[in-house]
This record gives structure tokens, C-alpha cells and sequence, in this order.
């Protein structure tokens, strides 16, 4: 069972002024840690539902370019960028430079987003449902189509392109690993299947049935589009728990494995003590 984290509280003592210093410190603990991915969700407004919206919130992709420079095995990503907030060119420029400046540790996440006040609020597109689902379909095109080095143009819908260069290429090849944010049975999941790398889906108190049923439609949709359903890694999203014992975590990510899921994706508002708490945790799921 793969471990990663997901960082979202940036509420530090010091302010501003410490930020730096208390996320340099944070990353560099989860390197040494084991931590398989270091996530950040891309919000230019606080969206934890533990903190208010007026809490401190950065900038993803800034934010993952200074990680990366002060880490050196640990993957990273965004989970994920709204399709409608960047131009799909400039999300895919960003998530390779990243991939390139990381030594080919990026991921590249993408969604259809689903905060419509942020939106409002910060001055962002936010189209409808239907529409989104559009601008995500063409921006994945265009990815393939930029991480390729295909520069003939492109015209879709909602995006024309005249000549997408795509230059330094990402170092991992053909391209980072996609992953697909939502777990939307007729739409998403389709992407998925299509598209991505990677799902996420969330541990909910119902004894796995949700997570069956999502993946059940994922591997249908795998079979519809002549993919294989074991390329794609299962992400689960969940709480750390403080306090928690090795024997019990590992018995929480067993039961969360039964489900169908390869990889778990940790919340938490994160300290140097429970990154070194997690630490402690990880060599117990290695063989789950």
C-alpha cells in the first residue's frame, strides 16, 4: 500500500513570514518519511472544511516548484487544478516544468472543478456542469497532444490552439502520470478509463460499498475502451488519525486494500509530530 499525504493547512505559527520555513521543514520530514506523494489541492481560496475561508491558502503551483527544490525523492502534485481556472496550456506547462526542475516527480492532476463561490469570488470562469466536462475533455486532448510533441493545431469547442509547443519536454515519458479528480460513474470515470493514470475516491462509513461500486464502473468502463482496469492506481482518500498504532493503521489500509484500493491519500492538519508519527506507520502497510 502505497502513503501519501495531502497538505491543505498552512495556518503556522509566525505568518507569512514563517511560511517558508515551516513548508520547507514539512517537505522535507515527508521525504525522509517515505511518503510516496506530497499533494496540494489547487484553491486560491482556503477550502478545508476544517479552516475558515479567510485562512492562508498559496498558490499550487508555486508552492510545489518550492517543494520540489527542497526535496529529492518524493512525488508531487495537485489534486486537483479546476479546468476552468488556467488555460489547459499553461497547466500543462506548469506540470512540466515542475516534472522537469523535480527530476521527473510530477503528477498531473485535473478536474472539472466544483467550487462555484471561490470561483465567483476570485473572478474565475465556472461554466456549467456540461460545459466543464467539455473543457476537460479538450484539455486532456491537448496534454496528450503537447506532451507528444504534436504542435499542429488544435481546434476544439472551447479551446484553438495554433501551435502548442511543449518546450523542455516532461523527463517522464510519454508523460507525468494523469490523475483524474471525482468519481462521477457516467462522466469521470469514463476519463478515467480513457485518459488517467490514477482515480481517487473517498473512504466513506459504509463499509466499502461505495468504493465497490465506483470501481466496478471504472472496470467497465476499462473494458468499454480496451484498457487494462490493473493500469490504473486506486487512490483513497482518508484521515490520519493521531495516536494511531502501526497494527491498527495497518489494519485500517487492509480493509481499505479488500475494497479494491492501492494507495491512500492521508488528511491531516500536518506537523513535524505527525509526520514523524507517520513515519513510524509506513513500513507497516509496505506488503498490504
Amino acid at each position: 500500500m502505497r502513503v501519501s499525504i495531502s497538505v491543505s493547512d498552512f495556518t503556522w505559527p509566525g505568518g507569512p513570514a514563517a511560511m517558508g520555513a515551516h513548508l520547507a521543514a514539512l517537505a522535507g520530514a515527508a521525504d525522509a518519511a517515505g511518503v510516496h506523494t506530497l499533494w496540494l489541492p489547487d484553491h486560491l481560496v482556503q477550502a478545508d472544511p476544517r479552516k475558515s475561508p479567510d485562512a492562508e491558502m498559496l498558490e499550487t503551483y508555486t508552492t510545489l516548484g518550492f517543494i520540489a527544490a527542497r526535496t529529492e525523492r518524493i512525488r508531487l502534485g495537485a489534486m486537483v487544478t479546476p479546468v476552468s481556472y488556467r488555460s489547459p496550456s499553461v497547466v500543462v506547462k506548469a506540470a512540466t516544468t515542475l516534472d522537469v526542475l523535480s527530476g521527473g516527480r510530477a503528477w498531473f492532476g485535473i478536474g472539472a472543478g466544483y467550487s462555484e463561490g471561490e470561483a465567483r469570488d476570485m473572478g474565475l470562469d465556472f461554466p456549467p456542469t456540461a460545459e466543464r466536462f467539455e473543457r476537460l475533455t479538450e484539455a486532456l486532448e491537448i496534454a496528450f497532444r503537447m506532451w507528444a510533441g504534436d504542435t499542429t493545431p488544435y481546434e476544439g469547442t472551447h479551446y484553438r490552439l495554433g501551435k502548442p509547443l511543449n518546450s523542455p519536454n516532461s523527463l517522464q515519458r510519454p508523460h507525468p502520470p494523469v490523475l483524474i479528480g471525482g468519481s462521477g460513474e457516467r462522466k469521470t470515470l469514463r476519463l478515467v478509463a480513457q485518459y488517467a493514470d490514477a482515480c481517487n475516491l473517498g473512504d466513506m462509513p459504509d463499509k466499502g460499498a461505495t468504493i465497490r461500486r465506483k470501481l466496478a464502473v471504472l472496470e467497465e468502463h476499462c473494458a468499454d475502451v480496451g484498457r487494462s482496469f490493473s493500469d490504473i492506481d486506486k487512490t483513497v482518500s482518508t484521515v490520519f488519525i493521531d495516536g494511531e498504532s502501526p497494527e491498527a493503521f495497518a489494519e485500517r489500509c487492509g480493509v481499505l486494500a479488500g475494497y479494491g484500493t492501492e494507495h491512500v491519500v492521508l488528511f491531516h492538519s500536518w506537523t513535524l509530530e505527525s509526520l514523524d508519527a507517520l513515519a513510524k506507520l509506513i513500513p507497516a502497510v509496505a506488503d498490504i
